[in-house]
């Protein structure tokens, strides 16, 4: 009796105290407030820091998939008799080594520069065929970006280039292997330009020089001042702005490379990431919740906005440098980058972009699933899980005055590639950031796990109470007082009346 009741007693005060612990802690926030602190002193851009090997030497695998359009009707299509019809060869698949070099920290250690350079090794159990075989044919990029440099040329000046590019043999079509149109080939056009430019390159590809190079300096914020800066440009090239575009908005350099983000991310956020290719920085919106390799992740993609015109989002109007030649939605013409080379960029089959210019090629089909450009994310570390980067090159094709060459050409916006940059973590990766979720979630929950426990023990004491009240022992017999009749003797009258006590059953 005794040991039921120290039990319920002690199970009481103790899980009255839980309750009470559990219950303060967690609305203090005082455990998860403690991890979160843990956290964002762990994800930053510091030497011993838990991050900072993975960052300059990503060991998740990546890969760059090239897909060719090859034009199968260049006669009639350059005869302006038919629209152009391609058909997608690839993917021709690489494997992307991206490890940072001349890393060095500046500005007193609160940022850190970096050079990333990109070694790409042909994966051909990944690839449909063989880059050194497989041909296509496409517009002569070599002769349409000589005659875009030239266009703003008097009549008597192009002429004559236009009678010297004819006599070299110089058409508007051409067909390469992919090796050599992605890695490089001698124009001969090229080749006649050097001997008056001596600056001029003579060769020519869509990649060329790419392979071992690097996008120039970055130097970023470490994010030990403040976990929202962790990852975030801080200057390229030496610049906080670009100088290619009208606004001072549109020359922003805005958020990261894309390949890391502050951690605690929330749906609400827009993620702006810096890419060269494009010239520009993009943002991302909050899609839906996804989970990889049992980690959970927010999936964030450009919106259609994005590479809207300025007409539908005043933001963009700064990427229009030539005015009354302004493209429409979901294209972005990068001339001004490319050495004046007329190339355009689009999501892939010009996804999200204007139907015309889907309607303007035969062959082309943009499918969400195939040509969608996100990030998926997990929001406690930043971490990226899994990312598709998926662009397209094009180039615009022009009537240009003196030039024969381009006398049938209606602006038309040619796709030349589509390449997609993908990633996904790597099983050991996956498995360190489960451990540290659960050890984040488990450390978060304490408040609750004491709540829970304080509820549990007292209601055990609850039922310990109830317990000992029902099984109490109670008296099953009573007593009754009766007098007894005096006997008249002896003794009796010595000890006088007395009154005894008989026990009287109750039933």
């Amino acid at each position: 009796m005794r040991k039921e009741s120290c039990c319920m007693f002690t199970s009481g005060v103790i899980g009255a105290v839980l309750l009470i612990m559990g219950t303060g802690l967690f609305v203090s926030g005082l455990f998860q407030t403690l991890i979160h602190n843990k956290l964002k002193g762990e994800i930053t851009l510091t030497e011993g820091s838990k991050i900072f090997g993975t960052w300059k030497n990503p060991p998740p695998p990546v890969y760059m998939e090239f897909f060719m359009f090859n034009l199968t009707n260049p006669e009639e299509f350059l005869k302006g008799e038919a629209k152009p019809h391609v058909t997608t060869m690839g993917p021709y698949t690489y494997r992307e080594f991206r490890p940072k070099h001349n890393v060095s920290f500046v500005h007193n250690g609160t940022k850190v520069a970096a050079y990333t350079a990109k070694i790409f090794v042909f994966e051909p159990e990944k690839s449909v065929g063989d880059p050194n075989v497989d041909l296509v044919t496409t517009v002569n990029i070599p002769a349409v970006a000589v005659i875009n440099r030239l266009k703003s040329l008097s009549f008597w000046v192009s002429t004559p280039i236009s009678i010297y590019m004819g006599s070299i043999g110089t058409k508007m079509s051409m067909t390469h292997t992919v090796q050599e149109l992605l890695w490089g080939f001698k124009d001969p056009l090229l080749t006649r330009l050097k001997t008056t430019k001596p600056e001029t390159d003579e060769y020519f590809g869509l990649m060329l020089h790419k392979n071992g190079s690097d996008d120039g300096e970055f130097v970023y914020h470490t994010g030990e001042q403040n976990y929202l800066d962790f990852g975030r440009i801080y200057t390229w090239k030496g610049e906080k702005m670009v100088s290619f575009w009208k606004t001072n908005q549109s020359n922003m350099i805005n958020g990261t490379d894309g390949s890391s983000f502050h951690p605690f991310l929330t749906k609400e956020e827009r993620l702006n990431v810096f890419t060269p290719d494009h010239c520009r920085s993009i943002h991302m919106r909050f899609e839906k919740e996804v989970e990889l390799k049992g980690i959970p992740a927010y999936r964030f993609t450009p919106p259609r906005d994005t590479l809207a015109s300025g007409k539908n989002n005043p933001e963009n109007e700064g990427f229009c440098v030539t005015p009354n030649k302004c493209l429409d939605d979901g294209v972005l013409d990068v001339s001004v980058c490319r050495n004046g080379a007329p190339v355009v960029i689009s999501f892939p089959h010009f996804y999200l972009a204007d139907e015309k210019y889907v309607q303007a090629i035969d062959g082309i089909s943009p499918v969400h699933e195939h040509h969608q450009t996100f990030l998926d994310l997990n929001p406690t570390m930043g971490v990226p899980v899994r990312a598709m980067k998926r662009t397209q090159f094009n180039i615009q094709l022009e009537r240009v005055s003196g030039f024969p060459l381009t006398r049938n050409l209606n602006n038309t916006i040619f796709p030349i590639l589509f390449l997609n940059e993908s990633v996904v973590i790597d099983d050991a990766s996956a498995a360190r950031i489960q451990k540290l979720l659960l050890i984040v979630t488990l450390v978060s929950h304490i408040p609750l796990i004491l709540v829970s426990l304080g509820v549990i023990l007292v209601l055990v004491s609850i039922i310990l109470a109830i317990r000992f009240y029902q099984n109490k022992p109670s008296a099953k017999k009573d007593t009754s007082f009766a007098p007894v009749a005096a006997k008249v003797d002896d003794q009796d009258e010595k000890n006088g009346t007395y009154i005894g006590m008989t026990p009287v059953d109750k039933s």
